[in-house]
């Protein structure tokens, strides 16, 4: 938990204040007095006797008990002067713009660990170094502009950088959106994203909060407490919008089995992301696009009305619109009617509803009205901008009133940002939000509609064969388990294995002949990749097949022994799992055999998953409508296939030392699901 000084100090000493206001420590200086800072507080600059007004101190030894530092001084100083201030002065927040740490190299990763030590021992908090500060309404600690308007309804900004923390503020300030808080971790050398939504899920309070969060991430270094505190705070009511940039080498790395092929860094993070129930973006623009959205009334359906002067953009809002699942309902009826008498002649209503260029306030208000009270419509985006003929201030006043009053959504999308420059910037003044371009509010309101729902992260504890998993699991080395060993754990799990035969030999193979059923499939064991060295034989009919296929198998570089099952016939499915660096488990599912690596059509989600999880991941699959059943074709029992996805799940959390897991291919029917093929990595 932050420490209640970094929060809400009562005094701060700017290390490194200076008269520059060009410099980290001449800004922020300026930045806390231009905004008020109602605390006392300090320089400590070896030159000077006072600072733009305020006492400075040459000596840090000499400065009184302070609460919080910010420090803005050369790297080799930092470390003398934390703890002189840990140590003497009773300094429990921290904040360090220096830059030349753990960034940089090794000796300034070890130096910036020696900070934290000091701190830690202290028992104090420390956001950065190499950031931008932070800004919340006790306090405007940052070294940079503009400085926005706080206001406890707008948004909690949490970013790991400081730089794009500047560019998001700035492009933030052109579309009217609002902050709460801002806060930059740099180099999260203690404090990273982490702790700030610890701090902001258990500070919550349900009226006072802002319930829209934004988060810039470039590490998660615990995935779990980040998940935790993301989900808190969702339950509660807010929402979050998120970029992640960067992925982690682990990522990157060559994969040896299907999962690994598929299962990238990214997709943990979009797991991660979606069972939270975050918003993910991909730029500061759609980040805030998103964000304008959040703020304002929350949209209850999908059906949209259009309004508009302009016909392209709302062709084009149209159609990202409806390519993301969003209605645009015709309008018909008498009220319609009603509704197109009080336009120009050449109006349409059919939605988009298109009151021309010649359209006027009074028409605008009649067809938000209209919008209102009708039942076919959830929310509005009114596109207005100006060919620059004449002043239209009344049009944004109107819509001014409307967004105010309207009990649905009205969204304000301004494009004429230098005809009607001092028209949108009293409309902003007014406390609203405008988007400028149609295209990119259609796709961020695509993913406020459609984001995902939080889902349910309590691991279910009912795994019947506990003791037996366990013991077997402590028996084996890291690396592939045998495959008589992954049979066993996946009968353990409750997944049915076709039952096979394993011969090493020709005296094996004699004894094993008799209790054939024909007919039966032949792979080879050893070689990683099967089918790539030609090592499985289909449809064996009789004992001359038999033999003859054994022979060849076993004569392929690396062939120990020969795996014969029972050949089945029905749909091939996928199942596959693996876990990275400390993320939880993600888990696919797909079409099998070679389709997996070749379509790549897999659904994903992160453990522990529940049953409903399970049916949405296979609903989610392009191929779905053939597992359901097409055209005559049977199809697969889907109930089945998603509760063994939740047996792997239990499997998972019984054995978290499973890096990969691969069940391909599972053969499927209308009644049965058997997995055939079965490979388990270890890392304990």
């Amino acid at each position: 938990m932050l420490h209640s000084k970094l929060i809400h100090p009562k005094s701060i000493v700017i290390v490194g204040g200076s008269d520059n206001i060009h410099s980290p420590g001449g800004r922020v200086l300026k930045n806390l007095i231009d905004h008020k800072f109602k605390g006392q507080l300090f320089v400590v600059n070896p030159k000077k006797e006072v600072v733009q007004g305020v006492t400075s101190y040459n000596d840090i030894s000499d400065v009184p008990q302070v609460d919080l530092a910010i420090i803005a001084i050369s790297v080799k100083y930092v470390y003398e002067a934390v703890k002189v201030l840990t140590q003497h002065k009773n300094t429990r927040g921290f904040i360090i713009f220096s830059a030349g740490f753990s960034e940089k190299d090794q000796n300034g990763e070890q130096l910036e660990k020696n900070i934290v030590r000091l701190i830690n021992d202290a028992g104090g908090s420390l956001l950065g170094p190499n950031n931008i500060g932070l800004i919340n309404k006790h306090y405007t600690g940052v070294f940079t502009t503009p400085i926005p308007k706080l206001d406890e309804k707008g948004v909690d900004f949490v970013s790991g950088s400081g730089a794009t923390a500047v560019f998001t503020i700035e492009a933030a300030k052109n579309m009217g959106l609002t902050f709460s808080s801002i806060y930059t971790v740099g180099n999260s050398a203690q404090i990273g994203v982490e702790e700030i939504l610890e701090y902001l899920d258990e500070s919550f309070e349900k009226e006072s909060s802002s319930k829209v969060k934004l988060l810039y991430i470039e590490s998660i270094k615990s995935p779990l407490k980040f998940l935790k505190h993301t989900t808190s705070l969702i339950r509660k009511g807010c929402k979050i919008a998120a970029i992640k940039a960067g992925s982690s080498e682990a990522g990157n790395r060559a994969a040896s089995s299907h999962t690994g092929a598929i299962a990238n860094s990214d997709l943990f993070i979009d797991t991660l992301f979606r069972k939270a129930g975050i918003i993910r973006c991909y730029g500061r623009n759609e980040l805030i696009t998103v964000a304008g959205i959040l703020l304002q009334k929350e949209i209850k359906g999908k059906n949209i009305a259009i309004i508009t002067h302009a016909g392209g953009p709302a062709v084009m809002l149209t159609d990202v619109l409806s390519k993301n699942g969003i209605n645009i309902p015709p309008l018909e009826g008498k009220d319609v009617e009603i509704l197109l008498s009080q336009l120009f002649d050449g109006s349409s209503v059919s939605n988009p509803i298109d009151f021309l260029a010649t359209g006027n306030a009074q028409q605008l208000d009649a067809i938000i009205e209209y919008c209102e009270n009708s039942s076919e419509i959830d929310a509005m985006a009114v596109i207005f901008g100006s060919p620059g003929l004449i002043a239209v201030d009344d049009v944004y006043e109107i819509l001014n009133e409307k967004i105010k009053t309207s009990k649905k959504p009205v969204y304000a999308i301004l494009p004429s940002v230098v005809n009607v420059k001092n028209e949108i910037k009293q409309f902003l003044k007014k406390g609203n939000i405008a988007f400028s371009d149609e295209v990119l509010f259609g796709n961020a309101l695509a993913k406020v509609i459609n984001r995902p729902m939080a889902s349910d992260n309590n691991k279910d504890t009912d795994f019947k064969f506990f003791q037996r998993t366990r013991k077997l699991i402590e028996g084996l080395p890291n690396g592939y388990m045998p495959t008589e060993s992954a049979i066993k754990l996946l009968d353990y799990a409750g997944v049915n294995f076709a039952t096979p035969f394993h011969v090493k030999n020709k005296t094996e193979l004699h004894t094993v002949s008799k209790s054939i059923t024909y007919p039966v499939v032949l792979k080879v064991e050893g070689p990683l990749h099967k089918s790539d060295v030609g090592g499985v034989i289909l449809n064996i009919s009789n004992e001359t097949e038999l033999y003859d296929g054994f022979h060849k198998l076993m004569q392929i570089e690396g062939a120990t022994s020969v795996i014969i099952q029972p050949m089945l016939t029905g749909m091939e499915l996928f199942i596959g799992a693996k876990k990275e660096t400390n993320y939880p488990h993600v888990i696919l599912c797909g079409l099998g055999g070679i389709f997996v690596e070749v379509l790549k059509d897999v659904s994903a989600v992160m453990t522990p998953v529940s049953n409903e999880d399970a049916i949405k991941m296979i609903s989610d699959l392009k191929a779905y409508p053939i597992l359901e059943g097409v055209r005559g074709q049977n199809g697969i029992n889907i109930q089945l296939f998603a509760e063994i996805i939740v047996k792997i799940s239990k499997l998972l959390d019984v054995v978290p030392e499973i890096a990969e897991l691969d069940l391909n291919p599972l053969i499927a029917t209308q009644k049965d699901l058997t997995a055939v093929d079965v490979r388990i990595r270890l890392e304990k």
